[in-house]
């Protein structure tokens, strides 16, 4: 093949990912491909313990999608995997086959809890779930969560320690089911 076949070819190729992009019904799928591939790659790390900001309000609410109230503080003692998204955001729906994983790791450990937080409707969030079948619980802020969150976009994700220092905090999607991340969570309930 000519150079110049080969830059024809190249150009419309990009061309054709322009104009996919461009197009609402395949903007979305596209950038979701786009960001499980970086997430692939990202595997959150343990902020230095020197470091760890302390959770100092734990007077949050939630429910779950049935209306069933979940205080922050009844899930002290345990390490917790806090992550905020929604299910518009194309960096959020690409961590989420690696959050169900790791939620389906850890489900029958007392441990470890999850909190997945999304305050969009309920009927969008349970027809997202059931579409990609996730087994995870959603749930829903009823008052401020805690402010050393500080949430500004999404996704983002924290690991607290059982004596609620934020041990991990990620901006943006991540590989969740890496066995980096298992081992931060394992180290922090057997207390290494």
């Amino acid at each position: 093949m000519t150079k110049t076949k080969r830059q024809r070819r190249s150009n419309l190729i990009f061309l054709v990912i322009i104009v996919l992009l461009l197009i609402p019904q395949t903007r979305k799928p596209i950038q979701v491909v786009v960001n499980k591939g970086i997430a692939y790659f990202v595997k959150p790390s343990a902020i230095d313990q020197s470091e760890r900001i302390q959770i100092s309000n734990n007077d949050w609410a939630l429910t779950d999608l049935n209306g069933n109230i979940i205080n922050y503080t009844s899930l002290e003692g345990k390490v917790l995997f806090v992550n905020f998204w929604a299910t518009w955001c194309p960096p959020c729906i690409a961590e989420m086959d690696s959050i169900n994983a790791l939620y389906e790791h850890y489900k029958t450990n007392d441990d470890v809890a999850f909190i997945i937080v999304s305050n969009e409707d309920v009927e969008v969030i349970r027809k997202f779930m059931a579409s990609k079948n996730y087994s995870f619980p959603v749930l829903q802020s009823v008052n401020e969560y805690p402010p050393e969150f500080n949430v500004s976009s999404i996704p983002r994700t924290f690991i607290i320690s059982p004596s609620g220092a934020i041990v991990v905090d990620k901006t943006g999607a991540a590989n969740w089911d890496s066995e980096d991340v298992i081992t931060i969570i394992n180290d922090l309930f057997t207390g290494s």
